[in-house]
């Protein structure tokens, strides 16, 4: 039934038309057309005039007494001109000449000779552009509100990408390094493929499944393997495709996508980056209501959904914690599953994936490359396996080896080698021994990973020099022992520096920046101080993007957190200066050697460390 609310709305919109139609007429009467009048009269000076009387070219003359204006007509290349010029005055003498040449006496002036064509321009021309203008902008508003191809603005309608049957080409076999939520999305797949089984015993398919982990560990990848193993259309949209500048088009396109969804269900519907529009509602007044009417829309259609149907809902997001509870609740997202950095296992699986698509020697040991790639993220081991078979190209080579796939780390880690940067040999001097005091000082603790190399070559990371550690297993857990280390080994640089040239350098910024970090943490999170014993003083939100630390404490603590720190490092960077002034021979034979070669493997370093001088058997095996 039409409501007369609906008549009246096609009767304001005539109106608006009919009284703007009026009002540009107006205008054009006032102000344009004058001029395009005015613009077919040809001014000239009296002394022409008279010149065209005499020569008899003026054909009629029009005098305009209330403007001082002559409007007289001549021909030139055989076609009618209208001219104008300023009259002076009406003298006999005048009356005379004119009619000597011939010139007769009529009207000329163009807006009295040409009323159809003003009538024309000024009332019809700009009716017929209006009611243009006006059917096509209702063309236009039709086709966008019925989402037809072609429309200005697609209101309502989804942008969902939908890539029927598999034609992702992406199995779970193309995933590595992610067995436990492989194994928890194969559940979904297989409820996809024999519903039955499910439904006799009453179990009921999980509604939504929250993909959660730091960027590039293969999140969107795991979604779109789920689609390819169940064999069903899938529905790909980012969070902030929802986000519009109309008010309430978040929403219908929310409306649009389960609607969609439903109909070629099962389907699985894949959103990315969901903390978009999924943030907590805080309530305040002059909040960003469009997105909480999005958010709200998706909490009701995942309400109302039948999941019986096959719809499942995956989603992804480095933020969990900015979500809002209602959206993680069970009956909405029924499970979280992560999707952390791969352990040593996965990173070698993940490497040997990615080594089938390009050429690679027969004897690289994926599992000292997994090993050296400590920490890395899926994406990051994809472009190690890249950048290997660039070099490998560079080097005019037909496959990568082994030594491409360990530079290609340290690209991946330290940034590309930079040629240009020629350090002075002072300068070099220094980096050599601030880079030994490093590597001497971890190899002659227990408890610290072995030195893999050395070198003192510049980066384009702004490094210019650096010393890999490379761990012999996994650790998930580190002793209080092991970072008081780990920060005694970040204070060797700067303490050769102390030792040999009784200066310091800016050389070791970043290792005061890490070092101050990771005693702070010691302190205020891990609870490893007797002073504040197992207190929590700080707290981390976004751990998968960083992390960002917040000190939860008066600020009379807050000073005493910051004493305790200073202590903990000053404490350290004494052991280091102990341990160097304890092997002063070796610091200066190992600087020497490695200002000479500019890179030190890791056998080479304890070769020379081991020569003529017994070590403790852990600072050997280390």
């Amino acid at each position: 039934m039409t409501t007369n609310q609906d008549n009246k709305k096609p009767q304001k919109v005539l109106a608006t038309y009919a009284l703007a139609a009026l009002i540009i007429i107006f205008l054009l009467n006032i102000f344009v057309i004058p001029g395009l009048m005015e613009r077919s009269v040809v001014e000239t000076s009296y002394s022409d005039f008279l010149s065209a009387l005499d020569s008899r070219q003026v054909k009629e003359v029009e005098f305009d007494t209330a403007n001082y204006t002559i409007y007289y007509t001549m021909e030139q290349d055989g076609r009618p001109m209208i001219c104008k010029t300023g009259l002076m005055y009406i003298s006999d003498e005048l009356i005379d000449r004119m009619t000597a040449s011939g010139a007769e006496f009529a009207s000329v002036i163009p807006t009295q000779q040409s009323p159809l064509l003003s009538l024309l321009v000024g009332l019809v021309l700009p009716v017929i552009l209006f009611a243009g203008v006006g059917v096509l902008l209702s063309r236009m508003m039709a086709k966008s509100m019925t989402g037809g191809p072609g429309g200005a603005m697609a209101f309502g309608k989804s942008n969902a990408k939908i890539y029927v049957k598999s034609s992702t080409g992406i199995k779970f076999s193309d995933v590595a390094g992610e067995d436990e939520a492989k194994e928890l999305l194969t559940e979904i797949v297989d409820f996809l493929h024999n519903p039955q089984k499910y439904r006799e015993i009453g179990a009921s398919m999980p509604k939504g499944a929250l993909l959660v982990g730091p960027p590039g560990t293969g999140k969107t990848l795991l979604a779109k393997a789920v689609a390819g193993e169940a064999d069903v259309p899938f529905f790909s949209i980012s969070g902030s495709e929802f986000v519009e500048m109309f008010v309430g088009m978040g929403a219908a396109k929310v409306r649009d996508l389960f609607k969609q969804a439903n109909e070629k269900a099962p389907c699985i519907v894949f959103i990315d980056e969901i903390d978009t529009i999924g943030k907590k509602r805080d309530g305040q007044i002059g909040g960003n209501d469009e997105r909480e009417q999005t958010l709200n829309q998706l909490l009701t259609e995942m309400d109302g959904f039948d999941g019986s149907k096959g719809v499942v809902i995956l989603a992804a997001t480095n933020r969990p914690d900015s979500l809002d509870p209602a959206l993680l609740r069970p009956g909405r997202f029924d499970r979280r599953i992560p999707v952390d950095l791969p352990d040593l296992q996965g990173r070698e699986d993940i490497l040997k994936v990615h080594a089938k698509k390009i050429k690679i020697a027969d004897n690289v040991d994926f599992r000292e490359i997994a090993k050296a790639a400590s920490g890395a993220s899926g994406a990051e081991l994809a472009n190690i396996v890249n950048e290997a078979a660039l070099r490998a190209v560079r080097q005019g080579r037909r496959f990568a080896t082994q030594a491409d796939l360990e530079e290609s780390i340290e690209v991946v880690i330290a940034g590309y080698q930079k040629k240009s940067r020629v350090l002075s040999e002072k300068e070099k001097l220094i980096v050599s021994y601030h880079e030994i005091g490093h590597a001497l000082v971890a190899a002659m603790q227990t408890s610290s990973a072995p030195v893999h190399k050395i070198t003192i070559i510049p980066r384009t990371s702004g490094a210019l020099g650096y010393t890999m550690q490379v761990e012999e297993g996994e650790h998930f857990l580190m002793s209080k022992e092991e970072l008081e280390n780990k920060i005694a080994t970040l204070t060797g640089g700067r303490a050769a520096e102390e030792l040999i040239f009784h200066s310091i350098t800016t050389g070791a910024s970043n290792d005061i920046e890490q070092a101050t970090k990771l005693a702070r943490s010691m302190i205020t999170r891990f609870g490893m101080h007797e002073d504040f014993d197992m207190v929590a003083m700080e707290n981390v939100t976004n751990q998968y993007l960083g992390g960002d630390s917040s000190l939860a404490c008066s600020p009379e603590t807050q000073t005493r957190i910051d004493e305790k720190t200073v202590e903990l490092v000053r404490a350290q960077h004494k052991k280091a200066l102990k341990i160097l002034q304890d092997n002063l021979a070796k610091l200066h034979e190992l600087a020497k050697y490695l200002y000479e070669h500019e890179t030190i493997t890791g056998e080479e370093f304890m070769e020379i460390l081991m020569r003529k001088q017994e070590v403790p058997a852990h600072a050997a095996a280390d």
